[in-house]
């Protein structure tokens, strides 16, 4: 990782979903600098970024205007307080967001981060229904496979096993849609399987078993990334929206990856044509620049709850709601978009994005290939003579030391490259995963 960087004291940062100790011993990966589509490491090489950082660096590194803003921002007003007191960034970025949702989608509480904005929007959620008279209403569905965030009230609707196992404490009343990923009859799909829209209708059992008078919300991602970029069939989101509304149980898109652009419009919401109550966003609104995530509510569920009294609606908020420099970086992100039409880029892209994806579906070990918008991921047999994830980790490796940094979902290898991608790249990333699947055993 170079001289400089071997020098740090590596001992006291605790990395998070990491394995430290194996990874301060021989630390590989280590990046200095960024800009444009790539990142620098320590001894000067350039790697291209094939995953926009954590999903979340969508209009490419180093961008100047945010960073402008930021400075501007923090040099007139560093911080003011949300409670009880106003400043303008959260209402001007709040309206510019409202303006990009789905229309009936026209209010925005803001959080500093994705688990803040999942954990809101359940509360939210529980709010409306006892404004409505409906204090029963407390249970949520979720789904298996789901990624909802890391606070106690997102992991208690996550259904990846392995974040949960060490924390057993749970909120109570949740209860699990089967997930959307069913390889036998969806294997190389490409953008939204034909097959699977009945597996929405597991829904109706669950409301049967529960009774719809005790279920507040459906929590789902229109794409589940952490997962492994596991794209929903067609028609199954609305089936799910059907059997909310009949039911008076609200739909929470999590749009923590899918917000802002990556599937070639502002929300997987308008991809799909599937209008939610509670939309949940984080990453890409402020380019990863500024932490800062939220919830996008309907006017339906804000009306409810603020008419329910006079006095203070909502028991909830952070000291870094609406931060004015985080809403700066958002402002100048939404103008970047705006300006450089990279949601239209994302569309125009995606097509031979798929095309690149799923020229790798003969090579060694690959067992199937997903894709929609500028998401993709390729999965890999296990290794049968190694641990589950050690293919993943290998073609990790390899694809770094020849320039081009994929993130592996154990075998799974997951990509979301920023919006800027030129086609060139493209086939960069393409080709150097087809190398580096070649290259390993």
């Amino acid at each position: 990782m170079g001289d400089q960087a071997a020098k740090l004291d590596l001992d006291a940062f605790w990395m998070p979903f990491t394995a430290n100790r194996r990874y301060k011993a021989n630390p590989q990966i280590f990046f200095q600098s960024a800009a444009g589509m790539y990142y620098t490491t320590p001894d000067g090489r350039r790697v291209l970024d094939g995953t926009a950082g954590l999903w979340c660096v969508s209009a490419g590194h180093g961008r100047r205007g945010i960073a402008e803003a930021i400075a501007q921002q923090i040099q007139t007003l560093d911080y003011a307080p949300a409670f009880q007191a106003g400043h303008p960034q959260p209402f001007v970025l709040a309206a510019r967001i409202a303006a990009l949702a789905p229309p009936s989608l026209d209010h925005v509480f803001f959080t500093n981060s994705g688990s803040e904005a999942v954990d809101s929007a359940l509360k939210i959620a529980i709010a409306y229904h006892g404004a409505k008279g409906n204090g029963q209403k407390l249970r949520f569905i979720s789904r298996e496979r789901g990624y909802h965030g890391v606070n106690f009230g997102g992991l208690s609707v996550a259904g990846i096993g392995r974040n949960r196992r060490q924390f057993p404490l749970m909120l109570p009343g949740v209860d699990f849609l089967p997930h959307t990923h069913a390889f036998e009859n969806m294997a190389f799909s490409r953008g939204q399987p034909a097959w699977g829209v009945h597996l929405a209708d597991a829904l109706d059992r669950l409301v049967e078993l529960h009774d719809a008078s005790t279920i507040a919300a459906v929590i789902v991602e229109p794409v589940a990334a952490a997962a492994g970029v596991l794209v929903p069939p067609q028609g199954y989101l609305q089936r799910l929206r059907e059997i909310c509304s009949k039911h008076d149980i609200l739909l929470i898109f999590d749009e923590v990856v899918t917000g802002f652009g990556r599937l070639g419009a502002p929300f997987a919401a308008q991809y799909t044509g599937v209008t939610p109550d509670l939309i949940t966003f984080a990453k890409a609104v402020t380019n990863a620049t500024i932490p800062l995530g939220g919830v996008i509510v309907s006017s339906a569920v804000v009306k409810a709850i603020q008419n329910s009294t006079d006095g203070v609606e909502l028991f909830h908020g952070y000291t870094y709601s609406g931060h004015p420099v985080a809403c700066a970086a958002g402002q100048a992100t939404l103008d970047i978009y705006q300006n450089e039409r990279l949601f239209e880029r994302v569309h125009n892209m995606a097509p031979h994005w798929e095309q690149g994806l799923h020229s790798l579906a003969n090579e060694p070990h690959v067992i199937d290939i997903r894709n929609i918008g500028l998401l993709g991921a390729v999965d890999l047999a296990p290794d049968p003579r190694d641990v589950v994830g050690a293919r993943g980790l290998a073609v990790q490796a390899e694809c770094f030391e020849r320039g081009v940094f994929v993130r592996p979902v154990r075998d799974t290898i997951v990509l979301s490259p920023p919006f800027i991608i030129e086609i060139n790249q493209i086939d960069e990333i393409v080709a150097t995963l087809r190398a580096a699947i070649r290259r390993i055993n």
